[in-house]
């Protein structure tokens, strides 16, 4: 019997000795931090097409985004004023790109920086890319 008792109690030494090096081991080499920027920068994205997706058309179509792919000359007519409303509706220290069948609008995107992006399917698709300065 004493052999039993003996067996279990290293056995309970070992496992606490184990979850006592794993905690070490987590506080000296911490954990990866999580990714935090692209989902917020999802929500930036989505938050704009879905502005620009339920807004009024500035001359023809359903909506703002409907004018804007409704054709080329369409495009280049409603260009400027959807980069102007573009620029209204994000924070100060986002940028931003609007790319459509007919042409985009916005900077260019980096592709070493972390962007979030959303897609309204309307016409052939608008992605909304939304990335920080």
């Amino acid at each position: 019997m004493r052999r039993g008792q003996l067996s279990l109690s290293v056995v309970e030494a070992a496992v606490g000795v184990t979850f006592v090096l794993a905690v070490a081991t987590g506080f000296a080499f911490g954990v990866p931090a999580p990714d935090t920027a692209t989902p917020q920068l999802d929500a930036y994205a989505s938050d704009a097409a879905t502005v620009l997706a339920n807004e009024p058309p500035r001359h023809a179509g359903e909506t703002r985004l409907a004018e804007v792919v409704e054709s080329p000359d369409s495009f280049d007519r409603e260009r400027e004023a959807l980069a102007d409303r573009v620029d209204r509706i994000l924070a100060d220290n986002l940028l931003y790109r609007i790319e459509t069948a007919h042409g985009a609008v916005g900077y260019e995107r980096p592709t070493s920086v972390a962007a979030g992006h959303a897609t309204v399917p309307i016409g052939e698709g608008v992605t909304v890319w939304v990335w920080y300065a």
